[in-house]
């Protein structure tokens, strides 16, 4: 008589029902809110450690992404460089994609003079020049230039030099697509490497909804509500530019440059322009952007080039809305008056010199920079740091979307652009993984 094999523990034992999740933007709205009221009652009430915690919950997550930063900016750039070895002509949609990055940048810059010169942001609010106070690191053409050499190998990776990190990465990259077939090995262990690092970013991304409450939290704790009146006009002018950019100047390139839809492109780069909202960091939101953009039948050799490349210079909310703003701002508060070639300046500033943001949180040394040319006091820049973090949310918002969109506009234009991959692109939530492959069910594949 045959004996039955004894059944698995584990084909009898119950599964454990997995923990359903709201989806991520419902995470991220109610990290918005209990961040205000957790930041509220620890003003209000005078909550010493609830303050504490919401600054150090703030503060680890934006470490978190600080640490992947350097190595991911690296890897990312020599990857992307590389990557250019499999499109046919490659030096031809490089140069589309910086022509377009520069065109976008020059429209934002102007929508930012136009709407500063109209409301006139420094005007009334109280403000004086003995408000501001230099600020700890500064930006100038010099320190821009000679800056993107490092001394060591080191140094960049330790002080988070992210200019340097992209030229090293960029030196990197260019030589071994020189050396062909021979650094295939290198090439392979670069994009391995790259994957790792999105995994591991993909889960402090996860985190982003805990980063919220605490950024958010520390922010309302530590200025209040009385901050944002003494710059209610600055801010909405921010935000207003930002908007026109967002879901204007984009948009029209979209319809009329590309050809397709920007109700599906909105759709589909949600969870970016979500994600880079609340993280305030554009290479922190690199590989969400890429997947993104992957979705829209954007090629993924291209792809692989392009949002990395603009992940470090593509900053239309940080580099061209926000400087020309800013500058109008603490001329106002200084009393200087700017001519037409000033504003010429702002617009040459902000146009070439939209890597100094680097992709990280704040525009400090942009603003610097955008300052120090016109000879603006520097001391301004003390005035803009308050209300800073409230700011770089939507600038970065508008940065990413950027950053999603042109890739878009120069593959259809291209004629390499997966029409029906875009037609039929939709949002993710974020409990699916950021490399996706041929192993995917079939259903959710879109035919070729």
């Amino acid at each position: 008589m045959p004996v039955s094999s004894p059944t698995p523990a584990s084909a009898t034992a119950p599964r454990r029902p997995r923990i359903s999740l709201p989806p991520f933007w419902v995470q991220i709205l109610a990290g918005l809110v209990l961040g205000v009221l957790l930041g509220w009652i620890a003003r209000s009430g005078d909550v010493d450690w609830l303050g504490r915690t919401l600054e150090e919950i703030g503060g680890r997550f934006v470490q978190l992404l600080r640490v992947a930063v350097g190595p991911l900016v690296f890897f990312a750039i020599a990857v992307s460089i590389t990557s250019l070895r499999n499109v046919s002509n490659a030096a031809r949609l490089a140069g589309r994609t910086l022509l377009w990055f520069l065109a976008t940048s020059l429209i934002a810059v102007a929508i930012g003079i136009v709407i500063g010169l109209v409301t006139n942001p420094g005007s009334g609010t109280g403000l004086t020049p003995a408000d501001g106070e230099l600020p700890q690191s500064e930006g100038s053409w010099i320190d821009f230039l000679t800056g993107m050499i490092p001394e060591n190998i080191v140094t960049p990776f330790a002080d988070l030099e992210v200019l340097q990190i992209v030229f090293l990465g960029a030196v990197v990259g260019i030589a071994a697509l020189k050396m062909g077939d021979r650094a295939q090995p290198l090439i392979s262990f670069g994009e391995t490497v790259l994957e790792l690092l999105q995994k591991a970013l993909w889960w402090i991304i996860r985190l982003a909804p805990l980063g919220t409450v605490g950024l958010i939290g520390r922010s309302i704790n530590e200025y209040g509500w009385d901050l944002i009146g003494d710059y209610a006009t600055f801010t909405a002018d921010v935000y207003i530019g930002c908007a026109l950019v967002l879901f204007g100047v984009y948009p029209l390139l979209l319809r009329f440059a590309a050809g397709v839809s920007p109700v599906q492109f909105f759709r589909a780069a949600w969870p970016a322009i979500q994600l880079a909202f609340v993280s305030r960091s554009s290479i922190g939101t690199l590989p969400v952007t890429q997947k993104v953009t992957e979705r829209l039948g954007v090629p993924r050799e291209y792809n692989s080039f392009a949002v990395p490349f603009g992940a470090t210079t593509k900053m239309d909310g940080c580099a061209a809305i926000y400087p020309a703003l800013a500058a109008i701002f603490v001329a106002e508060i200084f009393d200087v008056s700017l001519g037409v070639q000033d504003y010429i300046l702002i617009v040459f500033v902000s146009v070439i010199g939209s890597a100094a943001t680097a992709g990280l949180t704040g525009a400090t040394i942009m603003t610097t920079l955008t300052l120090s040319t016109l000879d603006l006091p520097l001391e301004g820049v003390g005035l803009l740091l308050a209300i800073d973090p409230i700011l770089d949310m939507i600038r970065t918002a508008t940065n990413v979307a950027g950053q999603a969109a042109v890739p878009v506009i120069v593959a259809a234009r291209e004629k390499i652009l997966n029409r029906e991959a875009y037609d039929h692109a939709t949002s993710f939530d974020f409990d699916e993984p950021v490399v996706e492959d041929d192993r995917r069910p079939a259903e959710d594949k879109v035919p070729a």
